[in-house]
């Protein structure tokens, strides 16, 4: 313990919130200076509280900032231990490190959601809040202790002891199939359209492709292959169908308008009053005494077809083998059974 803690340990008994001052000091691995910052990353908008000038109170702010400094820390991380992968790769174990699900569970597992402020029924039935808060911490440290704090407390504290980060970044997470999954359940048409096929600096291809879902547009992704593409695309409109409520909508909508016109007959119906009939069926006389005259016709003479399959080789009439074809017959089972 160095001394700049030792001191701060003594002043943390003369100063008001010192219970979460040390819960806080057991998540992050340093003491807070500005308290401040912590407690408005700790309050969810379901709390009620306002500012002294009578605004309200919460952590979204914080939480905006807090996702763009993991998303720079963790990806520097991810950066430096995976130096042969290429960028899907990376953007891919980021993604799964910094998801809401991720955070949320990190969260729990660190104390953190016993801290949070907001109303209980809200804190049960939204799983976000744990992650968001998380979110919001990181952005109170980078306020409270700058860049290398944050740095400091997401890989010595959480990545280092709570996840194994090679097993996240090479756990294959099937994004297409999940989406897949969903469009069967709820019988729409879902399809990937691939917008264009490029190449790198380097000459490598590279792919790029858009979900549809009922005519609707998802979201578009380029990868080095198309697997790597459309799994990217299913990712974020995934991630676009669980926050986007307006989204779901929009597919839901197109498809009513799919089912009512292909409920609809598709022309009408032909009048039977008119001469078209008469016609039609006219036509329809001469082709039939056209088909019957072919039919009656003598075939033509194509002997320099010799080679080609002669219908008149199939007949039901077998004729009767004459006595040499008998002997010949006997004489061939005969040398055979030798």
């Amino acid at each position: 313990m160095n001394i700049q803690n030792i001191i701060y340990r003594i002043k943390l008994h003369f100063q008001a919130d010192k219970e979460l001052r040390v819960a806080l000091r057991d998540i992050m691995g340093f003491y807070p200076h500005c308290i401040d910052h912590y407690k408005t990353a700790l309050t969810h908008k379901s709390s009620g509280r306002r500012a002294g000038n009578g605004k309200p109170l919460n952590n979204e702010r914080l939480e905006f900032l807090g996702d763009a400094m993991l998303d720079a820390v963790v990806g520097y991380i991810v950066f430096e231990r995976f130096q042969s992968k290429r960028e899907g790769f990376l953007t891919n174990t980021r993604s799964k490190l910094v998801s809401r699900e991720s955070l949320g569970k990190l969260a729990k597992e660190v104390g953190l959601t016993e801290l949070i402020q907001s109303r209980g029924e809200q804190r049960t039935h939204n799983s976000y809040i744990a992650g968001n808060a998380f979110e919001a911490l990181v952005g109170a440290i980078y306020l409270d202790q700058g860049y290398t704090a944050v740095e400091r407390f997401m890989e010595g504290r959480i990545l280092d002891k709570l996840v194994n980060v090679d097993k996240v970044a090479y756990k294959e997470v099937n994004f297409k199939s999940k989406l897949l999954e969903w469009t069967q359940k709820n019988r729409v048409k879902m399809e990937f359209a691939m917008q264009k096929q490029s190449a790198d600096e380097n000459g490598s291809p590279v792919f790029s492709f858009k979900v549809l879902i009922e005519g609707v547009e998802g979201e578009s992704a380029k990868g080095f292959s198309k697997k790597e593409a459309q799994q990217l695309a299913a990712k974020g409109t995934l991630e676009r169908l669980r926050r986007e409520p307006q989204f779901i909508d929009a597919i839901f909508m197109a498809k009513s308008n799919r089912t009512k016109m292909e409920e609809m007959p598709q022309t009408a119906a032909p009048r039977l009053d008119t001469d078209d009939t008469y016609a039609s069926g006219i036509q329809e006389h001469h082709e039939e005494e056209e088909i019957e005259a072919k039919l009656q016709a003598p075939a033509a003479d194509n002997s320099s077809d010799a080679d080609e399959f002669d219908l008149s080789d199939i007949t039901h009439n077998v004729a009767e083998p004459s006595r040499e074809d008998i002997i010949a017959a006997a004489e061939a089972a005969a040398f055979s059974e030798e």
